[in-house]
């Protein structure tokens, strides 16, 4: 990048991704079942190397990604987020024969990875966790070893629940109060006491919850070391969280273009829909919006990618701008273009209902605004 500017072949790469997703992806989603994983588009985005890329990518590769995705298909940019949220714990935390299991049959899409970290009880506060693991030292506890433990609770608005293939669980195995107490495991889906149920939610996306009723894992199950199971989940959200403001720019950019192309045609009061001072003003609002949201993206992606100290008021920031921005145009494009965007099946009835979401998963909005106030008043007490 030059400063917020994208090089040629940047621009050249997103292209060639907006294209794949219209013309190859997004027919594989309109055959998937709402609420399912959609394997076969899952195939296809390990066919592209696209989620390959997820796991070689910095930050800002992968929100280029996501964002370019979106624009396009939805329904794959969600299912490509979702293996690399699943997985990365896998990635940076796993053992050698973790990642040699896992993460080549994720790549390929045939396995299909889950982040496990909410609860009924505990959503945004992710340190108020009370999904137990109990310690099981008898013999052939966890999954074949002793010094194990016994899962016990349950897991909530897990995406990819309960088709996944193994989840990223995060449990309280005791070692301290709050996050000091938590630890990461990499649990098969065919575990024992495992089971799970899926939940009819507005997006449509496969979002359920898993029960744990001693469920068995052992040491070779760990993702890290023991009580650092939230700085694992930290790690990948800080990762990952800049990453969900580029796929809402991506949906607000789909729906800005959408609403220039229909204002621009409609006919209306002897003119066009953009002739209208009133009209005109809004559509510059949300491109002006979505343009600040995006730069705002890039740059707390390459704050990771630049190993800035800064990252958590940063990531903080571009998701918090840009999922609220994502929500503003999309509502407006949906104005502006009247009851035709309320029709099932039109661009716009998608976003509507794709849009919400971000603003609650991966930390609600308003943790996003308490994250940034306690970054800004560390600084400043630092100084």
């Amino acid at each position: 990048m030059n400063g917020f500017a994208l090089g040629a072949d940047q621009e050249a790469w997103c292209g060639q991704l907006r294209a794949q997703a219209a013309d190859r992806l997004r027919p594989l989603a309109e055959k998937g079942e709402p609420g399912r994983v959609n394997r076969p588009l899952l195939a296809a985005l390990g066919e592209l190397g696209l989620l390959e890329r997820v796991f070689a990518s910095g930050a800002l590769e992968l929100c280029l990604l996501r964002e370019s995705l979106a624009y396009g298909c939805t329904e794959a940019e969600t299912a490509l987020a979702l293996q690399g949220l699943g997985a990365y714990p896998v990635l940076r935390s796993g053992s050698a024969a973790q990642r040699e299991r896992w993460l080549p049959e994720v790549r390929a899409g045939r396995a299909v990875a889950a982040f496990a970290l909410s609860e009924p009880g505990a959503g945004s506060d992710a340190a108020a966790l009370e999904l137990a693991a109990a310690p099981d030292t008898g013999p052939g506890s966890g999954s074949g070893s002793g010094g194990g433990w016994r899962l016990s609770g349950e897991k909530c608005w897990i995406s990819n629940a309960p088709e996944a293939d193994f989840y990223t669980v995060f449990a309280r195995t005791g070692e301290g109060p709050g996050a000091k107490g938590v630890s990461a495991f990499l649990v098969p889906a065919d575990r024992p006491g495992l089971t799970g149920e899926p939940l009819d939610m507005l997006s449509p996306h496969p979002i359920g919850s898993l029960a744990f009723d001693g469920v068995p894992v052992g040491r070779e199950d760990l993702l890290g070391e023991p009580g650092q199971g939230f700085r694992v989940a930290m790690d990948t959200l800080n990762l990952f969280r800049p990453s969900v403001g580029a796929f809402a720019v991506g949906m607000a950019r789909a729906a800005l273009d959408a609403t220039l192309a229909y204002t621009a045609d409609r006919a209306a009061f002897g003119g066009r829909l953009s002739d209208l001072q009133a009209v005109a003003h809004r559509v510059a609002e949300m491109a002006t919006r979505t343009e600040a949201a995006r730069l705002l993206v890039y740059a707390a992606a390459g704050a990771y990618d630049g190993g800035s100290p800064d990252v958590p008021r940063r990531a903080a920031m571009a998701k918090l701008l840009a999922t609220e921005t994502a929500q503003y145009v999309v509502d407006h494009a949906v104005q502006l273009h009247g009851a035709v965007a309320l029709r099932r099946g039109h661009l716009l009835e998608h976003l509507y209902r794709e849009v919400r979401a971000p603003r609650i998963y991966e930390g609600a909005s308003e943790v996003q605004r308490t994250i940034i106030a306690k970054e800004l008043y560390r600084g400043a007490v630092a100084r």
